[in-house]
């Protein structure tokens, strides 16, 4: 059985991932600063989890996702793609889509990210469905809390029509696609809110990246 740490976070699986991002991110940040990172996300993803024994890899992947946004930040890694943050309130539709069709459509020609202003704890599955119709898997997608490193390291914020509930960031290019949310929605109405996020998301890539990339 794993013990847990004095703040009730499994210590085994935490510290094999800390060794994991800290390998990844050797002469770029130190070994404290990568357990850091794990944890505070750790504690983040905890809030709105009711179980967490995939907290540990989850709390890695978001803990990477931050390191990579702060060594953009710090000039600590060499910049070459745009990178592009797509918000809504909960993380577990339309930015999750959206942050998906990107992937897909510019793969290694723009650095994507997604998060939620209030995360909930998973993913819609009428989402996940109406994504893999068009080849697109959400396996390895989690919802993720918008965190302040991750917004300055941004050039691009897409919100998804959230309001009030989704902050605005002075200084930051921010864009507001106004699409319906597709929570209780069927199939069959949750398609065309993913056809119109496709034609929005190929149009900001053509704007953002050169013609002959």
């Amino acid at each position: 059985m794993t013990e847990p740490d004095t703040h009730g976070r499994p210590t085994s699986p935490v510290v094999g991932i800390i060794d994991q991002l800290a390998y990844r991110f050797d002469g770029v940040f130190s070994r404290e600063t990568v357990a850091a990172y794990v944890h505070e996300s750790y504690d983040l993803l905890a809030e709105n989890a009711t179980i967490t024994g995939g907290l540990p890899v989850l709390a890695g992947k978001f803990a990477r996702e931050r390191l990579t946004a702060v060594a953009r930040l710090e000039g600590l890694t060499q910049v070459t793609v745009p990178d592009v943050l797509f918000l809504c309130v909960h993380n577990v539709g339309r930015s999750q889509m959206a942050a998906a069709l990107t992937h897909q459509l510019f793969d290694g020609r723009v650095h994507v990210r997604s998060a939620g202003s209030a995360p909930s704890e998973q993913i819609k599955p009428v989402v996940t469905k109406v994504k893999a119709e068009i080849g697109i898997e959400l396996t390895e997608a989690f919802p993720k809390l918008l965190t302040d490193d991750i917004v300055r390291a941004s050039d691009v914020i897409v919100t998804m029509g959230c309001g009030d509930a989704c902050p605005v960031y002075p200084g930051k290019r921010s864009l507001d696609w106004g699409l319906p949310d597709p929570a209780g929605l069927p199939i069959e109405d949750i398609r065309p809110i993913r056809d119109q996020m496709e034609t929005g998301v190929r149009g900001l890539l053509d704007e953002l990246l050169p013609a002959n990339s």
